[in-house]
């Protein structure tokens, strides 16, 4: 039996981590499983690689879906999760109340972590237009703690390496160590669609609906909020 090979974003991966498993021991198939950011794997895949369920951002998902490489009415959101600053566990939470005091608390703090934009992450693209925003790119920068994932932003904060960082919340809650400040604030905040869709070529098609049927059902919309993942599922 074919392993089936999924290629998700880091967002959503706690849950396909939780659900997988017991995929696997329901039904027997095997799964194959790539986890990176939602650039790094659009350019895999637009590169040849082949897949059997993508997960990636939803507009990820709808520019690859543009050169036909889906299964027609495979496409199905799974979940939103929400940009959240992040702090050590135990460390003071600053004021991240409004815009203007999320502004300063980026300035006085002594690093800060986030998704390196050159590693193709959504958060970190979205932050470094967010910095430029506000007019800080060159000092938030210059103290910087990048990170090629948002789960790795959340654990150089927990580690001590950076003093606050920002990723999407759900990156954030799996890491021991590291706490969720809050959302960002005012019109700074931030939401992200994550997307599941069946490539064409997939050699096992039938099996790779099955795992999204798994992931979707109703029956695990606790655990996706638990997750600091919206469900988009009904």
């Amino acid at each position: 039996m074919p392993k089936i090979k999924v290629m998700s974003a880091g967002a959503v991966a706690s849950m396909v981590q939780a659900i997988g498993p017991e995929f696997e021991k329901a039904t027997g198939h095997r799964l194959d499983l790539n986890f990176g950011t939602a650039g790094s794997l659009r350019d895999r895949l637009q590169n040849g690689e082949q897949a059997d369920l993508v997960i990636l951002s939803a507009s990820a998902i709808d520019t690859l879906a543009k050169t036909g490489m889906f299964e027609p009415g495979s496409r199905t959101d799974l979940g939103r999760t929400v940009t959240g600053v992040v702090v050590r566990e135990g460390a003071s939470i600053p004021d991240i109340s409004t815009p203007e005091a999320f502004k300063q608390a980026l300035l006085n703090a002594r690093s800060v972590a986030y998704t390196d934009p050159k590693a193709g992450g959504s958060g970190g693209i979205m932050f470094a237009n967010l910095l430029e925003k506000l007019g800080i790119a060159d000092a938030v920068n210059r103290k910087a703690v990048f990170t090629k994932r948002g789960h790795e932003t959340a654990q150089a904060v927990a580690d001590g390496r950076a003093e606050i960082g920002t990723t999407f919340i759900s990156e954030v809650l799996p890491v021991k160590g590291a706490k969720v400040a809050g959302p960002l604030p005012g019109e700074l905040h931030n939401a992200n669609t994550y997307t599941a869709a069946i490539p064409a070529a997939s050699a096992c098609r039938d099996a790779a609906a099955a795992l999204l049927r798994a992931l979707t059902d109703p029956s695990t919309r606790p655990r996706w909020t638990a997750a600091g993942l919206e469900p988009a599922f009904g």
